[in-house]
């Protein structure tokens, strides 16, 4: 079963929700939002989540959208985190890195913040690889994952679909914000 209730010993449930391409990432059950006759869960990822960049000498980092799990850069960054006693994992809709992490520094974070998109980014490690020079950061903000239960299974919801829920799940989200 892919919905595991820890709530006897006050801990969050975890899903293990599966993308399209059969790649699985583990997650925390934050929200059950209903809408039309289906469960939609709103999670984050137990792991931590994070960015690969391209790091250019002048300019900001270029956040690389899309990479291939079996990407030659992400061969270097597995060395590279092994040597933090980190490791990172290729998920379903994310990579993410699992080990123990140091709590950011609010002094240095306005150093090495990366914004993008009006998200904020903190360094993790940076590497070089193929002759060019990348860097790790993990999102300050909230990562949040939207999956589809049915049947005790977790599927990700993409794409279209997920084009079409997501106001959908924003206005249920904002309706119980106003009625708490």
């Amino acid at each position: 079963m892919a919905v595991e209730d820890s709530n006897n010993n006050g801990e969050v449930p975890t899903v293990l929700v599966r993308g399209s391409n059969g790649s699985a990432l583990l997650c925390f059950l934050e929200q059950l939002i209903p809408i039309d006759n289906c469960e939609y869960a709103l999670l984050t990822p137990v792991d931590t989540p994070v960015s690969l960049f391209r790091l250019a000498e002048e300019g900001d980092p270029e956040l690389i959208e899309t990479i291939s799990s079996s990407e030659p850069i992400l061969a270097v960054a597995d060395v590279v985190l092994q040597e933090h006693d980190l490791t990172l994992v290729r998920s379903a809709v994310t990579l993410t890195v699992t080990g123990e992490l140091d709590e950011p520094d609010p002094e240095e974070l306005e150093e090495e913040d990366v914004e993008d998109d009006s998200e904020t980014y903190e360094l993790l490690v940076s590497f070089r690889a193929e002759e060019e020079e990348y860097g790790l950061y993990i999102p300050l903000d909230p990562f949040f994952v939207v999956g589809k239960l049915k049947d005790g299974q977790a599927t990700l919801v993409e794409g279209e679909e997920f084009d079409k829920i997501q106001p959908l799940i924003e206005s249920e989200l904002e309706d119980r914000e106003l009625t708490d």
